[in-house]
Formats: C-alpha cells, structure tokens, sequence
C-alpha cells in the first residue's frame, strides 16, 4: 500500500521545506547537541517528558538523483501491520550498512508507520526511522521522517548513527489526531516532527525493515541481519502501552523473498529481518 508514496517521496526530494514542527509545541526547548543514548528510554515520548525538546536545527532534504546475481527491483517489505487501529507504537531498531549505490534511487530502512487508506487511491502517513539511501550523503545512515502533507524525506544531520548503533523510536498520537514523532537521543525523547494528518488519533500501524532497488540498475542488495525488539503499541483512547504479541490482529510481510528473510523471535515485538 505504500509502494506508490515512497517513490512520491523520491521524486520529491529535490524541493525544501522547514522543518516540520508546527507553533504548537514551540515550547519545547530546541535540543541541544547530545550524544547518543547511553540508557533504554525511562518513559513514553510526550510533550510531558521530562527534559523533552524538540529538532530544531536545519534539517538536510534529499537531493534530486541524476538519471542514472541482482536483488528484483521494486519494494521487499519484511515486517509486520497491525489489523486494527492502534494510537501509536514505540520500539528500537539496530542500523546496519546496505550495499545501496550512489546516484540510484536504492535505499534500505528500518522504520515504524502510522497510515490510513483514504480511498480513491490516497493513503495518508507518517512514518519514522533510520535510513540509508543513494541519494542523500550516499553510504551514510540517518534517522528519517517522512509525510505526506509534504511528500518530501527529511534527514535530521543532528543525529549521526551508524553500523552497529540502536535507535529507539516513538510514533503517537494525542486525542486530537496531532501525530508525533520521537527520537531518544541524549537520554532524553526528541521531538522530531509532528503532523495533522487527515487519519484522526487512531491509525494502522507498521514495524518493516523496508528495501527499495532502483528499476533501472538491477544489482544485488546486501542488508545485514536489522534486530527490532521492545516493539509495543499504544491502545486508542490513552491507557499503558502493551507489547505487540501474537494476540494483536496482525498481517505479515513476506518471510522470504528477493534473497532477505524474517525472522520471528518473540511474534511480534522481537524479530530479525535481512540476507537469508
């Protein structure tokens, strides 16, 4: 259901926005260079959260791409949707570093989403994670947002990630439909993006390690082992967060295609995905 969006997002990515935080919580203080975490987050992500702030330096936009034994080209997703409405979902995610080539619109991305099929054809998201890419600093691996009130990727150069570091992610909502999305950098949650998407305070959720091949360079993808685990979900309507088990309506991903495989630990918060 995403296929058609992301490549949206792509074509995109030569126009520039402001970051995309809204006047409302321009009371958070702008986050001041930190350090990655050095501990598990101690708590939801929330305006609320002690020391929270927001993203406030430039953010970097994707770059236009130039014309430019193999992986099939097109979107492998290996994860997990949820088959109910849930108001958000929190986990982390390991980065690794993926074979994708420069001047190519290859990427590889471990990412939560909240969505919503508005019919005629139109899907409303936002989505959340690290990403590496071939055309925005190629061969490097940024935590990203993407949307699609402004259909653009958005790289947030503050937080320099690489091979081997963890990412703790929190995508939610408020009783308004106001989705957020939440870093945990400097031990403390760092609001990276809010939207009012036209999904309201509930919305399908999804946990993928997502790889795109570029049509028109068929190659061989390569995406180390991607760990995702403390995967829990938000229920509708506030109330504790519980983790997303086998007993939460749930569709899978492929568990093996294109060469990558899925591997359930714990169905469906702690799980593996990449080369088979």
């Amino acid at each position: 259901m995403t296929r058609w969006c992301a490549l949206t997002g792509v074509a995109a990515a030569l126009a520039v926005a402001a970051p995309a935080i809204s006047s409302a919580d321009r009371r958070l203080p702008v986050c001041a260079p930190g350090r990655a975490p050095t501990r598990p987050p101690t708590g939801p992500a929330d305006v609320a959260s002690p020391r929270a702030c927001r993203a406030g330096a430039p953010l970097t936009e994707s770059d236009k791409v130039p014309p430019a034994a193999f992986t099939p080209s097109g979107y492998h997703h290996l994860g997990a949707g949820t088959g109910g409405e849930w108001g958000g979902v929190s986990g982390r995610f390991t980065v690794v570093d993926g074979s994708v080539r420069p001047r190519t619109y290859d990427f590889v991305v471990g990412r939560f989403m909240a969505k919503r099929d508005l019919g005629g054809g139109r899907i409303s998201w936002l989505e959340a994670g690290w990403a590496e890419t071939g055309w925005a600093s190629p061969g490097r691996q940024q935590v990203y947002t993407f949307n699609t009130n402004t259909n653009r990727w958005q790289f947030y150069d503050q937080y320099p990630v690489r091979a081997g570091n963890q990412v703790w992610l929190d995508l939610n909502s408020d009783q308004n439909g106001l989705w957020r999305a939440w870093l945990w950098w400097d031990d403390r949650w760092n609001l990276l993006t809010e939207q009012r998407l036209p999904i309201g305070p509930a919305a399908y959720i999804e946990q993928y390690v997502e790889v795109h091949v570029d049509a028109s360079r068929q190659t061989k993808i390569d995406v180390p082992k991607v760990t995702v685990d403390n995967v829990q979900l938000r229920p509708v309507g506030g109330g504790p967060a519980r983790y997303w088990r086998d007993d939460v309506a749930t569709v899978t991903g492929a568990a093996a295609r294109g060469g990558f495989c899925l591997n359930w630990v714990t169905r469906y918060d702690t799980w593996t995905a990449g080369d088979c």
